[in-house]
């Protein structure tokens, strides 16, 4: 019996794997042709050969995992901060009409600016190091994460409220045992867009002011007319967006099984 879940359990990623991996190898051969039909020049459009070797050299130079590593630790820093403060201000906001009606509006406000627009302020007002870039990511990333938590947390169904209620429960219990089991599954789809917008953060930081991270290496890319490197970059942003959707999409799937 173990056996055979086994090799359902190999079987089953087997066929989440392989058309991930076929579609990607799709897109290559598509860019690849693209490249060949059109007969463009490596400055406006290189083949995926030429952004592989770029990428190899950086590689084996060294500098790679650096950049890399240095915009995985921004992302990973503003995430972990917009996530706590989403979650932080979700339940008093869900909870409380009078303090949604006061700090609503301004959290709306502060997403209808532009992050391009709010990210130099932010560099100006904590310097050009970790801080302001994490501060960056961190803004674009919490709101997805606050909306959802809100929706969770309201969706509980009244019955349930009121069976806690009679067992006298206390706020702490009802939000551990209830309300946050409840929430979670809405709180996770948030976790996605949110991880997704937290690399886009972490990128504009980064072209504003930075000397190491991916963005400043698109940068780099674009002032040098090194459009491999470019390309290289963007694939390095969706490598790390990707990287954390299928951390999350696996905590998720864990946690559903349980």
């Amino acid at each position: 019996m173990h056996g055979k879940a086994t090799g359902w359990g190999t079987w089953h990623r087997t066929g989440i794997w392989l058309p991930r991996a076929g579609a990607a190898l799709l897109f290559v051969l598509l860019w690849s042709l693209v490249v060949r039909l059109g007969d463009y020049p490596p400055f406006i459009l290189p083949g995926p050969e030429r952004v592989a070797a770029r990428m190899w050299a950086l590689a084996a130079e060294g500098s790679l995992w650096r950049h890399w590593w240095a915009t995985a630790v921004e992302v990973g820093l503003g995430l972990g901060l917009g996530v706590a403060v989403g979650l932080i201000l979700a339940y008093p906001l869900a909870h409380w009409r009078l303090f949604e009606r006061m700090v609503a509006p301004y959290l709306v406000a502060s997403q209808a600016v532009p992050i391009v627009a709010i990210a130099p302020l932010l560099i100006i007002w904590f310097g050009p190091g970790l801080l302001a870039r994490v501060l960056v990511s961190a803004l674009i990333a919490f709101f997805p994460v606050l909306i959802a938590a809100i929706a969770g947390f309201r969706q509980v169904p009244p019955e349930w409220r009121e069976l806690f209620r009679s067992l006298q429960a206390t706020r702490w219990q009802t939000f551990w045992k209830l309300e946050w089991p409840a929430a979670l599954p809405t709180i996770f789809g948030g976790l996605k867009i949110g991880a997704t917008l937290s690399v886009i953060g972490a990128f504009v930081g980064e072209l504003i002011s930075a000397d190491r991270g991916i963005g400043f290496l698109i940068k780099q890319g674009q002032g040098l007319y090194d459009t491999p490197l470019v390309f290289g970059g963007i694939l390095l942003l969706a490598s790390q967006a990707l990287l954390l959707y299928g951390v999350i999409s696996a905590l998720e799937h864990r946690w559903a099984r349980r």
